[in-house]
């Protein structure tokens, strides 16, 4: 797989038994969370064919977990200063019941990658951490199907118009210490 500089990709570890199971997801010494804080934890509950994307933030790191569902995450270094500019990951996250491509992950985007998901089942919930408190003149966004963005999320995807408009954002980006 690709890599972007700066994302993390945690594979989980599932602990199963008659009852159920046991899965951990980040603890606060985890490296995977290292130099970072907890500021906001969200859900988010989306339908077959929702698109949300797409989206970058200046200063915010997220760590998207999906325990319900399925959903194709797309990630691209829009970084110029980044030694993997313009590079792109597709993750397939959710229940393996939705078959051998699905990963039990967690990801970790940081500040300045564009970020977006498409719904590939009925329903999905997405569970995210971020390192500040939501602040819309920090989330910068470009439309779902901006021209320049080279990545097509297919037919019939259902948007809002969030997702069909550009905005950036007034704090400065956090640069990279490569």
């Amino acid at each position: 797989m690709q890599q972007i500089f700066g994302v993390e990709i945690k594979d989980l570890t599932t602990h199963e038994d008659p009852r159920g199971f046991f899965r951990e997801i980040i603890r606060h010494n985890d490296p995977f969370f290292e130099g970072a804080h907890f500021a906001q934890w969200s859900h988010s509950r989306m339908i077959m064919d929702v698109v949300k994307a797409w989206h970058y933030h200046h200063i915010q790191y997220d760590w998207w977990y999906l325990p319900i569902g399925k959903i194709r995450t797309v990630l691209i270094d829009n970084r110029e200063e980044s030694p993997t500019f313009k590079k792109t990951i597709e993750i397939n996250m959710g229940e393996k019941r939705f078959g051998e491509d699905t990963r039990q992950v967690c990801v970790k985007i940081p500040p300045g990658v564009l970020h977006g998901c498409r719904v590939l089942s009925d329903e999905a919930h997405l569970f995210y951490i971020t390192s500040e408190v939501y602040n819309p003149n920090e989330e910068g966004r470009f439309p779902f199907n901006n021209s320049p963005i080279p990545y097509n999320w297919g037919d019939g995807a259902l948007t809002v118009e969030n997702d069909r408009r550009t905005f950036v954002p007034h704090a400065t980006r956090i640069k990279l210490a490569l």
